[in-house]
């Protein structure tokens, strides 16, 4: 009898919102996609797991993880789904437009 392992990388959706924003912000470049190669290798089983793998990143509860990029200059807000491996990203900006939302729900 075989057993079978399923390993799945986390599935990052919305590379499109990161390619527009270092578009419009190039010194974003670098670190976005350091963190989508981070990101996207990883198999994270908790926000713990997270947070080690990103030392600057912060748990702010309902599933959101807010990532530093760029040195502090940009903030990343994503939402993650543990059992699917899944990430959406809910939010990416300045760190002052960053300052003008609740985390955690992505209100204004």
């Amino acid at each position: 009898m075989r057993t079978l392992i399923y390993i799945c990388v986390m599935m990052i959706h919305a590379l499109k919102t990161l390619k527009l924003f270092w578009q419009n912000h190039p010194d974003a470049e670098i670190g976005l996609k350091y963190w989508y190669s981070k990101a996207e290798a990883g198999i994270f089983a908790n926000p713990q797991q997270i947070v080690q793998v990103f030392k600057g990143a912060d748990f702010v509860g309902n599933q959101r993880i807010v990532f530093n990029i760029s040195k502090n200059k940009y903030r990343l807000i994503a939402a993650l789904n543990y059992n699917y491996q899944l990430c959406f990203i809910k939010f990416i900006g300045t760190h002052k437009q960053y300052d003008n939302i609740d985390a955690k729900n992505n209100r204004i």
